[in-house]
């Protein structure tokens, strides 16, 4: 207990470069805190994306673009596939449903989705959680248009209102389809993934706006919304289809025979592998932002070892003032250290206390964003590991100056003036 006054007695002599370098050590635990939560909370959100699908189709190309132009809306297909063979595999006796998609429209920025209402009854996202539409109800009309959560709140629509698709991924003037706007008439619950970004409407809500397109550009004779509605809307082509089957277990033969399907060239992949083989290509990006947290640390600990070696010369007299009296080695050693774990304790609560805040503000920009939903949760057994370990890494770093101010002689600090 002494030793713990003498220790406090002597920080607030020292506070102002103390307080620097709790600061610094607080930076430090906030950065390794906070890659490890969102490296975590990231590949749990990337990994549930979807769910209880077994099979993603679409035309020959690798399985991470597939799964990315599929899942994510990350760039676009090589080829459609032709509404046919959709057809034809849907009717398979193995396939117990199918949801096609058709991709490659936008609206300010957000990704256009036509599909049909079994997406609804289908689609799962995180241990089977199933799609709500939490104001409204589903599109039933070629013009209808179901929002995710992030394009209704950044946008700020609501039920009721129209808006105006565009051809293409960039929203340019001459490529809007305003001759036929669509009306709101739901808005999704947040899922934390993709959908939340995605306007979705009907498949033939897709053909309706292209009718009087051809290559890309829109044709002298155009069509309003009611002439649309009397035409054969029935798609030629969509750009991929989930697939779920009667049986689980006949995943990999139903695979293999997509794959070699006669008709057109088809990529079957399965999700959830497709997902971690993609994790796994990417997780060298976490293990260098964790290495770059981890050199911050040291930089921390480092900074904290200067300040103290540097303080020590105007501490020799009260050093040697306690060796007189009686200190011994452990109580000089001893009364060092306990300063410094007194600082990174300090340095680690305000790193957790600073986390915790900056989560707080920042998760709602980081869900809209990325649709990462970051939970606010008590610190796992890794991140304790990493408090522990910065606390003993303090512990050797106070090892240091407290062996150099024991090994200076008595008489070098009593001789010095007050």
């Amino acid at each position: 207990m002494n030793l713990i006054r003498i220790a406090i007695k002597s920080a607030r002599f020292r506070r102002t470069s103390l307080l620097l370098t709790v600061f610094t050590i607080a930076i430090s635990v906030t950065l390794l805190v906070g890659v490890d939560k969102i490296r975590k909370e990231s590949r749990s959100s990337f990994v549930d994306t979807v769910s209880q699908t077994d099979l993603i189709v679409g035309a020959r190309s690798s399985p991470t673009n597939l799964l990315l132009y599929s899942v994510f809306r990350i760039g676009d297909a090589t080829n459609n596939v032709s509404w046919e063979t959709y057809q034809a595999i849907a009717a398979q006796d193995d396939v117990a449903w199918t949801v096609p998609i058709s991709l490659g429209d936008s609206h300010r920025g957000f990704r256009v989705m036509g599909t049909t209402t079994d997406y609804f009854n289908f689609y799962q996202y995180s241990d089977e959680r199933s799609l709500v539409v939490e104001e409204g109800e589903r599109f039933d009309d070629v013009f209808e248009t179901v929002l995710g959560a992030d394009v209704a709140t950044d946008l700020g629509y609501d039920v009721g209102e129209e808006i105006i698709l565009a051809h293409g991924i960039v929203s340019a003037d001459f490529a809007l389809h305003d001759d036929k706007p669509f009306t709101v008439v739901g808005i999704l619950e947040r899922t934390g993934t993709p959908v939340d970004r995605t306007v979705h409407v009907s498949l033939e809500g897709i053909e309706a706006i292209h009718v009087d397109w051809q290559g890309g550009s829109r044709s002298p004779v155009t069509l309003d919304a009611e002439q649309t509605r009397q035409l054969d809307l029935t798609p030629t082509s969509i750009t991929a289809f989930m697939v779920g089957l009667e049986n689980r277990g006949e995943t990999f033969r139903v695979q293999r025979q997509i794959n070699e399907f006669a008709s057109e060239p088809l990529s079957a992949i399965l999700p959830g592998a497709t997902l971690a083989e993609f994790w796994r290509t990417i997780s060298t990006i976490e293990q260098v932002l964790f290495v770059i947290s981890g050199f911050v640390l040291v930089v921390g600990l480092l900074g904290m070892l200067t300040t103290i070696l540097s303080t020590l010369n105007e501490r020799r007299r009260e050093i040697a003032v306690l060796r007189s009296i009686g200190a011994r080695a452990s109580h000089v050693i001893s009364l060092i250290m306990l300063e410094t774990l007194m600082v990174v304790v300090a340095g680690c609560v305000a790193g957790v206390g600073l986390f915790y805040g900056l989560l707080a503000i920042a998760r709602p920009a980081i869900a809209r964003r990325t649709g990462v939903d970051i939970a606010i949760t008590w610190l796992d057994a890794t991140q304790l590991s990493i408090m522990a370990g910065v606390l003993v890494g303090a512990g050797l770093v106070g090892l240091i100056p407290g062996i150099i101010a024991y090994r200076r002689s008595i008489h070098d600090g009593l001789a010095l003036k007050v």
